[in-house]
């Protein structure tokens, strides 16, 4: 009787170590063609994107407002991952960085970078605050940075090219493109017209191109200029804004424009959480 027990128990460890081997080999294979993947989180009114390039380097563009950001960000990252290489904060109003102190409760975050502009809220005091705290390297982003994800992954940083402590917080906002292979992507964070003019003059056309436009402050019409992205081409255009906003956003201005030059739109207030993979050889599907 107590031979056929622990026969039982062996029967059991020996099944549980093939299933936790299979499983090991699963994550290994997810490791290995891992692919690109950029997702707007569908976080409300504000912005919150996360970039993970093939070799598994995160970094992510806003965080959105307050307690908002941790549940769609599981949507994209795995439960036992809890670090971020880095968080981009395209400018310090509180829908872009409301999520940060939920982020650092959660995550170890391994740098920031800023634009340079400045926000009084109590928001933006505690969240300075709580990076000097921990330590993390806070950076300056500035025209002519590339960052470099691995598996082809880049981000150029477009904008600011100067300093812009003393602007509006969207007419200094980060603007970049993020690039993998022939897809591309134009962040633009809350930027306004007045930016748009400015890397439109700085750039050639070749270098503002891009398969996706991140429609800039969430489809305000003091962006998105028709000669902007007339120069970007988006193919697709994905607009993150809360359902029925008090802003009225995206504005019938900014669709029309987006209409007129034949990108087609993906809002977060319709569709929820969009996100954008691609495999290996460059074959980008987007899943709504």
């Amino acid at each position: 009787m107590y031979v056929e027990h622990r026969n039982y128990w062996l029967l059991v460890f020996v099944l549980l170590l093939a299933v936790g081997n299979v499983y090991l080999l699963f994550l290994d294979w997810q490791n290995v063609y891992r692919g690109f993947t950029f997702a707007m989180l569908d976080i409300g009114q504000g912005d919150a994107l996360f970039v993970e390039s093939p070799t598994g380097t995160q970094i992510m563009f806003d965080v959105g407002p307050a307690r908002k950001v941790l549940g769609p960000l599981q949507e994209v990252m795995s439960p036992f991952d809890k670090s971020i290489d880095a968080i981009v904060i395209t400018n310090p109003d509180a829908d872009h960085i409301g999520g940060f102190i939920d982020i650092l409760k959660n995550y170890k975050v391994g740098a920031v970078f800023e634009p340079g502009t400045l926000n009084d809220s109590k928001t933006f005091q505690n969240l300075e605050s709580e990076i000097k705290k921990q330590n993390i390297p806070d950076l300056l982003a500035q025209k002519g940075m590339r960052l470099d994800l691995g598996g082809e992954v880049f981000i150029d940083i477009l904008f600011p090219d100067q300093d812009v402590s003393t602007w509006a917080t969207n007419d200094g906002s980060i603007v970049a493109r993020l690039s993998y292979g022939n897809t591309s992507i134009m962040l633009t964070g809350d930027a306004t017209q007045k930016t748009e003019k400015i890397i439109l003059g700085e750039n050639k056309r070749t270098q503002l191109k891009s398969t996706v436009l991140k429609v800039g402050h969430h489809g305000s019409r003091t962006s998105t200029s028709q000669s902007f992205v007339k120069a970007v081409a988006p193919e697709y255009a994905f607009i993150s804004d809360g359902q029925d906003n008090k802003y009225g956003h995206p504005h019938p201005e900014t669709l029309q424009t987006l209409e007129q030059f034949g990108a087609k739109i993906f809002r977060t207030d319709l569709l929820g959480t969009i996100i954008m993979k691609c495999d290996r050889m460059g074959t980008c599907v987007i899943k709504k």
